[in-house]
C-alpha cells in the first residue's frame, strides 16, 4: 500500500497562516509607533463595533478595534473630528491579510488625546 505524504506540508502551511491571522495586534510603546497625520474625511462603523477612520490622501483606513464598545461614540467622533487634522499612532506589524487597514493605538487632535490604548 502506497502512502501519500503530500498533505503534510499543506497542513503545516495552513496552520502557520492560521496562527498569523489570529495573533493579536501588539500594543507598542508610544516611541515605537508609526505616525500618520491627515484630515479626517470619513468615520464609520465596521466589523464588530470597530470605529474606522479614513484620512484624505491615504489609501488605507485606520481602525480602533471594538472602539464603540470601549467608550467611543460614532456621532460624537464625527461631530468633533470630521474635516479636522488628526494624528494617528499605530504599531508596525505584518499580517497576511494585507496593509489596507491599520490598528490604531492612539488618536490625537489639537494636542488632546481622543483615544489611547498605550500605557
Amino acid at each position: 500500500m502506497k502512502t501519500n505524504y503530500w498533505f503534510i506540508p499543506i497542513c503545516v502551511v495552513f496552520l502557520v497562516l492560521g496562527v498569523l491571522i489570529i495573533s493579536p495586534v501588539p500594543i507598542p510603546d508610544e516611541k515605537d509607533c508609526l505616525i500618520v497625520k491627515g484630515k479626517v474625511v470619513e468615520i464609520y462603523e465596521a466589523g464588530v463595533k470597530d470605529a474606522v477612520f479614513r484620512l484624505a490622501g491615504q489609501n488605507r483606513t485606520f481602525y480602533v478595534n471594538r472602539g464603540l464598545e470601549r467608550g467611543l461614540e460614532l456621532e460624537k467622533l464625527q461631530a468633533e473630528l470630521m474635516d479636522k487634522e488628526i494624528t494617528i499612532k499605530y504599531p508596525k506589524y505584518w499580517t497576511p491579510l494585507g496593509n489596507s487597514s491599520k490598528h490604531i493605538s492612539k488618536i490625537e487632535s489639537s494636542g488632546h488625546t481622543i483615544f489611547t490604548e498605550i500605557d
